[in-house]
Parts: structure tokens; sequence; C-alpha cells
């Protein structure tokens, strides 16, 4: 091993790390270090969020617009465009930094993560039978009478006291069969997983460990990845017990944001990293390490052991689900667009460097498409569309905009490319929705003055999604844009002015925001963003309500999904145009649906099966190079849109003001 050339300390987390090239380039550094720092554009120093402090040590680093001169005199560089020459101590700045803390936030009302026994709102007809489930047993030993193999012994005992047939075993576990056996004086608990062909004995466990079965879920997002910890067991008591209305069967749970966006902020720059050499192998162990953080923590959390856990549940999109199964995504980008597999074979979650025992395979979700991937399925299921007559639209809110329409006869679906602003992408001051974040924004009709309230009421740092939305929708409610997005220059007030990237509105005020941010500002440039990540989202809803024939109006409930869905105003949304104008009463929030999809997987072998129906149900309609899109989509870059007879509540509001 050769001798390191220079170290490099990363501030506030004072983690010091070897260099041995001299002039490597810093973010590669943090990277290998495990450090993350902010990178939307991959690394190419267009986005501007890799900001650090040089506080100690020479570096040789290109100037950035990015950058002002008073930020650069002040030791700003940005990690990308700077290369190690020297031993340096540097400061990642908050605004640079992930903070997951913001990401355990909950919400109120209809917003909230259903529990196991709130299930059946949703879904109909759920029967709690786990597909990973445990039995008791005590076996005669053998005699010279009764000289039976000991695979043979047990099966007999399980198919004689639980009635199961057609039972397959797992290699890894006849390895050590015998042993447990004798070692247990022949009382033992086996651990039996449910498929379409059977039962397949996976553990063996001695003495009764019947009530120790627990359930990891994880929906592998582009931007986050969320996981819980369900105690199986406990599900099926409560179902069983009606009285039993408080038991709770969800332990832990954990998020943190996925270690990928350091390759890129959407799948697309992400397949295009995994076609450099080591790419795919990095992203896989990027996103297996945050997986086995958040194991590590929900096992912490709830005080039990990896041993304890019999069955992990994983979903993804098509892209987030090929790159951890290590899966060369290259096809899903190229014309004709598609993945590798639908269906990918339950995987030992061990080989793919997951940090559980080697008899837990990972169940993951079918795909549809290459844009329509595992998360939505277990949306659909979870919500409960696949079941009822009623005309649901189904609207995943994400760094892409998945869509869902049908019901219990039909179901079609597309992915529309949102971009990334509702992630801070794209947006000179944007960030994702953590602390110091503006989530919240009023401006005074008169004096044009803002009130920001920010993610744990701190200095602001930046702007969020859902602060970018109230915004936009504030600017146009009080004239302060124009319906295509351009600032009223005539305006008396000193907050509108030409900015070094155009003209902007300033939210906050140097004085007032976070030390070293400087005035936070929207610019024309950011709200075209959000109008184009609006339209985008909007133009697919009304493509996939036309391929069939039907109007918004014809809609009986429209399902808002995912980790942004659940912090959206929902009557800004309408007034933007980013939903349709209906009323709110259609409208149903279900948070996570990935999660919620997952958590019946886990209760229910039946919806095990029902995933696969759904997933064969779906017609995707491809929009890469659909031109009515494009002509919805031209349509939609107008706030709220250029048909203002979709939007008569907005328009008489707006009237009203003027």
């Amino acid at each position: 091993m050769p001798e390191p050339i220079h170290q490099v300390t990363f501030q506030p987390d004072n983690i010091t790390v070897d260099v041995y090239r001299h002039g490597e380039n810093l973010l590669r550094v943090a990277m290998a270090a495990g450090v993350h720092i902010n990178a939307s554009c991959g690394g190419n120093g267009t986005c501007g969020k890799c900001k650090i402090i040089i506080d100690k040590g020479k570096v040789e680093s290109e100037h950035s617009e990015k950058l002002s001169d008073e930020q650069w005199q002040q030791g700003y560089r940005l990690a990308c465009r700077t290369q190690v020459i020297d031993d340096l101590t540097i400061t990642i700045p908050p605004e640079s930094r992930i903070d997951n803390s913001a990401l355990k936030r909950k919400t109120g009302g209809q917003r909230h993560i259903l529990k196991a026994r709130d299930l059946n709102t949703l879904v109909q007809g759920l029967s709690i039978n786990p597909a990973v489930f445990k039995c008791y047993l005590e076996l005669p030993p053998p005699t010279a009478d009764d000289n039976m193999s000991d695979l043979g012994r047990l099966m007999r005992e399980i198919k004689k006291s639980y009635k199961y047939d057609r039972i397959s075993t797992d290699f890894h576990l006849l390895q050590r069969l015998s042993q447990v056996l004798r070692q247990a004086d022949w009382k033992v608990t086996v651990t039996l997983v449910y498929n379409p062909k059977g039962f397949k004995l996976i553990d063996l466990e001695p003495g009764d460990t019947s009530k120790d079965n627990y359930s990891i879920i994880i929906d592998v997002g582009t931007t986050t990845v969320k996981g819980q910890l369900l105690n199986l067991e406990e599900c099926r008591i409560a179902h069983s017990n009606t009285t039993d209305t408080d038991s709770e069967n969800l332990c832990a749970e954990d998020a943190r944001y996925n270690s990928q966006v350091g390759f890129g902020e959407d799948v697309i720059s992400r397949i295009v990293h995994s076609q450099k050499k080591g790419g795919l192998e990095a992203l896989q162990q990027a996103v297996v390490a945050d997986i086995n953080e958040i194991i590590a923590h929900l096992l912490e959390s709830a005080g039990i052991r990896n041993d304890q856990i019999s069955h992990l549940v994983l979903a993804g999109n098509t892209t987030m689900t090929q790159l951890l199964l290590g899966i060369d995504p290259k096809y899903i980008r190229e014309d004709p667009y598609v993945p590798t597999a639908n269906f990918f074979p339950p995987v030992r979650a061990l080989e793919i460097g997951i940090n559980l025992p080697d008899y837990i395979h990972i169940y993951t979700f079918p795909l549809v498409s290459s844009y329509v991937g595992g998360d939505i399925v277990a949306g659909v299921l979870g919500s409960g569309i696949f079941q009822r007559d009623e005309l649901t639209l189904f609207i995943d809110v994400g760094t892409n905009g998945e869509i869902v329409l049908g019901n219990c006869d039909w179901l079609v679906c597309t992915s529309c490319s949102a971009g990334p602003a509702f992630e801070g992408g794209g947006v000179k001051n944007g960030m994702r929705a953590s602390q110091g974040a503006i989530e919240q924004v009023r401006i005074n009709p008169e004096t044009f003055e803002p009130m920001v309230i920010t993610i744990g009421n701190q200095k602001p740092l930046g702007i969020c999604g859902s602060g970018l939305i109230d915004a936009a929708a504030e600017f146009l409610l009080t004239g302060i844009i124009e319906p295509n997005g351009k600032f009223d220059r005539t305006l008396k007030t000193s907050r509108v002015r030409e900015g070094d990237n155009g003209w902007e509105f300033v939210l906050v005020s140097a004085e007032q925001a976070a030390e070293g941010i400087g005035d936070i500002v929207l610019t024309e440039g950011d709200i075209d963003n959000l109008i184009r990540t609006k339209g985008a989202i909007y133009a697919g809803c009304r493509i996939l309500l036309e391929s069939v024939g039907l109007s918004f109006n014809d809609l009986d409930r429209v399902i808002i999904a995912g980790g942004f869905g659940q912090f959206i105003n929902l009557e800004r949304a309408i007034f933007i145009g980013l939903l349709p104008e209906l009323s709110t009463d259609k409208f149903m929030f279900v948070g996570n649906g990935a999660l919620l999809g997952a958590r019946l997987v886990s209760f229910s072998r039946e919806m095990m099966k029902d995933a696969q129906r759904v997933s064969d149900m779906m017609t995707n309609i491809e929009l890469a190079n659909n031109m009515k899109f494009m002509d919805e989509y031209v349509a939609a870059l107008f706030l709220p849109h250029t048909d203002t007879n979709a939007f008569p509540g907005v328009m008489k509001m707006l009237e009203g003001n003027n």
C-alpha cells in the first residue's frame, strides 16, 4: 500500500481521510470517505450545491459564477472544481450537507402513515397471514424402528401439526439441520416462506421462537431511502383479536437521503454514471450502505437482534431496483426503453451486501416498464385501486412523476420526467426539505413584504419544494409575477430587482438568512423550472385520461402519494396548475405508497399474489416520443394553464385581485 500524500479533514464531522494522488478531486475524496456533500449535477460544476469552506491548507480551484466574490474571499469553493494539493481542513456548510431529521416529520389529518388496522379503509378483504411465518415443533427422536432422515422427520411433523404440504428446503439449512435438531433436543421453531408453488423451509432455530417474527420493509427512492420494522406476530394477533385495536405492529422507522445523489440527482445521470468504470459497483454500494444503516437503526430502536428478522421487502423504481441488485440499467434510457426484467426472483440479502442472516431473501416488487417501477405497483396495491369500481387517478409526486389511472377492471400508467425542482434542484437557492428550508410563504398584497416559515423554525438556508409552490402561488395571487412566470417590473418594491441571473425576488435578505448564505431569492429561471415541472405532471395526467377517452371531470378520486406529496398544500398546488381543479373532497393523501404496499405484502401472502396481478394489469403509455404529450406540456407552461376554463375557481380569485 503506498504512503498517503495528503490528508483531508472534513468538519463538522471531524472525519480525516488519506489522499494518495496529488491533485485529486475534492468531491471524489469526500465520496471515498463516505462524507456527503450535495452535488446534484453529478460533479460537473453546474448546480453550485457542493460549496465547502477552506479552513486550512492550499487548493487549486476554478472560480465559479455560482460563488459570489464575497464568498470566494471567505474561502468558499466548489468541491467538484477543487483539487487537493496540500493537507486540508475544510468545513461543509449547512446548505451543502444532508440533514435527515426533516425526513421524520409527520403531518396531521389524513396525511399519516396507516397502521395495519387502518389498511381496510383502502384495501378490501385483507386477511392477515404473513408470507413468512414460524411454527414451533416437538419432534420424536429417531429410533431403530423409526429411522427416517432428519429432514423427512421434520417434514412429517410440519405436515402433521400444521397441515402444510408441498414444502421445499433451502440447501443452506441442510448444512446445519442435524446439529440444530440434536442440540435443541428435537424442540425447534421452523421458518417457512410462502410462494405460489408452495412453501419453503428457510430457517431452523432451537426452542420456541415463534413470537420473534419481524419484517423489514424498505422504500428505495431516488432521493430518499425509508424503512420500517414490523412485528408480524403482533399483526396476526391484532387481526384475530378485534378488541385489541391499539396493538402496534410498527416497531420502528427510519429514513435518510439516498447517498447516490452524489452521483447525480436523477435516474438518468445515475444510469450515465453506471456506465463508467466501477460506476455500477459504486452506486450499488452507496445505496446498500444506506439500507444497512437504516436496518441497524431499526434494530437498535426496537431492541431486537438481526436474527429475529424473517422477511425483507424492497420497493423502488425500475432504475433504483436494478442498481440495488447490481443489474446494468443501460437500456432503460435507450429507445425502446426496456428494463432487464419485470420480475426478479428472490435473492439472498447477504449476496448484495445487506447485513442480515443468510436465510433471508429479498422480495422486490414487480416492475411495469423502464420508468414505472415497483414503488408504483406497491402504491397501487396499498391504495386499493385495483379492487374498486370508482375511477381513480393515482399520482406519485417525487423526483419523477408517476401516474396511474383506472379501477378494478383496467389500469393504465405513465411516467413523466418532472425534474428536480421539487427537491431543490435547478433552483438558485433551492434545497431539500431539511432544517432551515423555507416551506411556507405568504406575501402582503400591498407592501409585497414576505413572511416565511422554515422547517425547524431556524434561520433560512434556502427554499424546498413545498415552499417553492407556496411562493409561486403567492406571487401569482399578489401580481408579483404574470401567468407566464415573468416578474412585474413596474411594482413599487425593492424586492423585485435585476440580479446576476436575471430578474429575481428577494425572499429573505442576507441579514435575516443564516450566516454566509446571502440573499435568498427566487429568479425567473427558478419559476420557469417550477412551471416546467408542474406542466409535465399535469400534462401526463391529461394524456393518460385522453388515452382512454376520459377527462378530469370523470374522476371519482385522486390519490396523492410520495414523500413530497405528504407536504403539498393542496389548494396551492391546484392554484398553480400542478393538480386539476376538482372538489378537494375527491383528493386523498396516502403518504408513502411504496411502504404502504410493502406492509401489505409483509402482512398477507394473498397481497403478494395481488402485487403480481396489479403489475400485469397495468398498461404503460410511453410519453418520450408522444407528440400529443408535447402539445399538452406546452399548453401547461402557464400559471395555472393556457386553458383557463379548466381552472374557473383560480381565475375567479385572480380576477378578484385585479
